[in-house]
Order: structure tokens, then sequence, then C-alpha cells
């Protein structure tokens, strides 16, 4: 089986790569990035499909950032995201790939979806506001599965990650999400000898986070033993507050010194949490413990930090 992975040197790309190549050979997986091929560009899609001939395309490519960016410039996140979407789903049926797997994200289901969050809450209400370019060009690959299913018989599935951390993560101080936020925050203020770090809000929001790499183990049964359309969740199912995540990272940073919370700052939406009923009735979970998780995370951190480089984003 000869597989192809867009998005390689992106965060779960750099996870799911070495998951296909133990699972499937190495010299049967073909790795790409935006510095091979521009996804948007149909002709460029076309011409990898036809060099690479895959029988499975992982297409992970897609493109993101943190909150800011995605209020600062909705419509390239919208008008981007929604290309790398339809340029690969009309080329994978066109060259009849046996395949395809379309990640979108938790934050494309409603802003007030009510917790835990199942699958079919999808198009029930209009994502955060603040990422809904994003959020709405991503939850198209759920009509893009069906559609071409119909039509062109693609076996294509559709899995919705949820609040994903650890290795080869986004840890700038300007574009980062959460958890490597909080990392980096941590880490700086205990090489400064810093007192105290403050933290927006109250600290009480509840979120699910997974381990990437936990994503990445689930996407060869996808592959194999997965014929539907999903969308399907894959997330730990476990809900953390944002204070107790805070405590937890200052922990394993090292840091001792105070958490302070500034209540006048927004909270956002108060619990987050995804249904995992569909992905344990396929045998199926993201085992990583939060701890252990945030323990890979920072060690790699920290070791990157220090060089300045591997994709950190400092």
């Amino acid at each position: 089986m000869r597989v192809l992975l867009t998005g390689a040197s992106g965060f779960l790309g750099r996870h799911t790569r070495p998951v296909l190549e133990r699972h499937y050979g190495s010299d049967n997986v073909v790795a790409v990035s935006s510095r091979d091929a521009d996804l948007i560009d149909p002709a460029q899609v076309d011409r990898l499909l036809a060099t690479v001939t895959p029988d499975v395309i992982v297409h992970l490519a897609g493109y993101s950032g943190g909150i800011g960016a995605n209020a600062a410039f909705p419509a390239d996140f919208y008008h981007r995201n929604t290309l790398l979407t339809a340029h690969m789903f009309e080329a994978a049926a066109r060259h009849r790939i046996g395949k395809l797997i379309y990640p979108m994200g938790g934050c494309s289901y409603p802003a007030d979806a009510v917790s835990p969050i199942a699958e079919d809450s999808l198009w029930r209400g209009f994502p955060q506001a603040e990422s809904a370019g994003y959020s709405a060009a991503k939850m198209l690959g759920t009509v893009a599965a069906v559609s071409y299913r119909k039509q062109h018989g693609l076996n294509a599935t559709v899995i919705v990650p949820g609040n994903m951390y650890g290795e080869f993560d986004n840890f700038s101080h300007t574009d980062s999400h959460v958890v490597p936020a909080m990392i980096r925050r941590y880490h700086e203020a205990m090489l400064d000898g810093a007192p105290s770090v403050e933290m927006w809000g109250s600290g009480r929001p509840r979120r699910d986070f997974v381990y990437a790499g936990d994503v990445a183990a689930t996407i060869p049964f996808f592959i194999e033993h997965y014929p539907e359309p999903g969308p399907l969740n894959i997330a730990s199912g476990r809900g953390v507050s944002i204070r107790e995540l805070a405590t937890t990272i200052a922990g394993c940073v090292g840091f001792s010194g105070e958490i302070c919370w500034d209540d006048s700052k927004p909270d956002g939406q108060m619990e987050k949490i995804f249904s995992v009923a569909r992905l344990e009735t396929l045998g199926l979970s993201c085992p990583t413990e939060l701890h252990a998780g945030l323990a890979r995370t920072i060690s790699w951190f920290a070791t990157n930090y220090a060089a300045r480089g591997d994709g950190l984003r400092l």
C-alpha cells in the first residue's frame, strides 16, 4: 500500500509520519509539505498524485494559526482551506484513490454546543466567531466526503481531533494555542526568576486535551477498517480546567512562583469536551494521561528552546 501524507512538516504530520512508516514501511510512505507542492494550485495537486500514484492519501495539509491570526485574517483562512479541501477531494476522485483521510478541528462545532459534544452536533449552529473562516472551511470536508462518495465512490473519512498538544507544536508568543503558550510562558518565567505569572480569565473553563501522538496512532485503523465518511471525534473525552492545566504545566516546567488570574479578562466558552462514544465502540482510545503527555512535550520544548530551532517558531 502506497500512502501520500500531506502536511508532513506540520504539527500532526510530524507525529503521523513515523506511525505510517512503521505500519506500511518507510519506502511506501511519501511525505510532502508546502516546500514540495502548493496544494492550493489544482495543477500541482494533480501532478503530485500522478507522480506519487498513491493508494491512500492522508491529507493533513492546512492553513492554521492561533485565535489572533484567525481574527486578523479570516478571509485568508477561509479561502486557503476551502481550496485545500476542494482540490484534493476532486483530484482524489479523478485519480481513483482507494482511501482519503481528512481532519477537521473541533472548533468547527457550534459555539453553543453542549458538552460532551457529539458528532451529530455539527451544522446545528455557528462556530466560534473569531475562527469561523477556518472552521467553516474545514467542516466543508464533511460535505465533500459524502458528496464524492455518492457520485464517485471515493472512500473518504473525516476525523475530528480534540485540542491537540505535543512535540512539534507552535510555541510562538503571538500565534500559539493554550498548552504551548503556557509551556513557553512558565519556562521563560522560570529562566528569568520571575516571582509570578499572570493568566487571563478565571481559570474555570474546561477543555478536552488530547496528545497528538494518540491521534496519529489511530490513523492506520481508519485507513484499513473504517469505510464510513464520519465525522468521528478523536479525543480524550476528559475535561480539564484551565486552572488545573496551568498548575500542572507549572509543576512540570519547574516554575514555583505565583499564578495570578485576571478575571476581568474573558473566559470564552466555559466547557468544551468531546464525546468519544463512537471512538470507543471501535475499540479505540487516546490513552496518554495529561501529565505524561505534557512531560514529553515540555522535555522536547526545553531541548529545542535552548537550541532555538526545530520549528518552535519563536
